[in-house]
């Protein structure tokens, strides 16, 4: 069963490329990255801050956070340039390119720039326990942030670079660069903080790019079944873009519209 389990640890990639990358070219690393960091949210890390202070990061937040606003503009840019400036992809089949593509080394270190952004992208649950914010830590947060690492990191290792998923890196990075400006400006002091009334609308923009990734797959399976896009990655970014609705649609009526909400107002 074991020997079973763990084959697909021992599939070769589609893209030979990704064997001489860190933390692509085998699937334990990033599986011990991503339990580690379960382990760490929800036992070690609590037990490790149980008679300590919260710690004051406010440096090192506000250091992340402008270094994720630079890192994801800059991923943006890219992902625009070549998916709408100069075209690279059909956008009515967006496959990946062939191994022998000119453009093909861009768009292996433009998708492995985007994978490490999401590895990095962990630290912010690592930064609410070291501050004893437990109540950010809910089961959406945890379940979106590993979800990205790992889906992720074997839809490349099956798949290869790039393809329909740059589509998802566009808007992510958009998403992030707005989220983590929010996050950059509210650092800066509580009195920032309480004037930033257009935190809801990252959650609604949020909730608008996985409707696009819905779109997205369900228009391709439509209208182009001929498209060389894989039909069960068609239907895996139906499943987690629905998933991912739901879970931020609750998370926005429970935040902003619940009855309990509109009272604390």
């Amino acid at each position: 069963m074991n020997s079973t389990v763990f084959g697909i640890f021992e599939i070769p990639p589609a893209d030979p490329w990704i064997e001489h990358i860190p933390l692509l070219n085998s699937p334990w690393p990033i599986t011990l990255i991503v339990l580690a960091y379960l382990l760490f949210v929800f036992k070690y890390g609590k037990i490790f801050m149980e008679h300590r202070k919260p710690y004051n990061l406010r440096n090192v937040m506000l250091t992340y956070n402008i270094f994720q606003v630079i890192y994801n503009a800059a991923i943006f840019i890219m992902c625009a340039y070549y998916l709408f400036i100069d075209p690279t992809y059909d956008l009515c089949c967006i496959d990946t390119l062939p191994l022998d593509h000119p453009r093909k080394n861009i768009e292996r270190w433009l998708t492995y720039a985007y994978f490490l952004n999401k590895v990095l992208d962990l630290m912010d649950t690592v930064f609410f326990v070291l501050r004893k914010s437990y109540k950010q830590i809910t089961m959406l947060h945890v379940y979106h942030h590993m979800m990205m690492v790992y889906t992720f990191y074997w839809t490349v290792r099956f798949y290869g670079v790039g393809g329909q998923y740059n589509t998802m890196a566009l808007c992510n990075s958009f998403v992030h660069t707005v989220m983590y400006f929010y996050y950059f400006i509210s650092a800066m002091g509580p009195g920032l903080k309480s004037s930033l009334w257009w935190k809801k609308y990252i959650t609604r923009i949020q909730i608008v790019q996985f409707i696009i990734f819905f779109m997205q797959a369900a228009l391709v399976l439509l209208f182009n079944p001929s498209c060389q896009f894989p039909i069960f990655m068609q239907y895996q970014q139906l499943f987690q873009a629905t998933v991912m609705i739901v879970m931020f649609s609750q998370f926005y009526y429970n935040t902003y519209l619940s009855p309990r909400h509109q009272k604390q107002q």
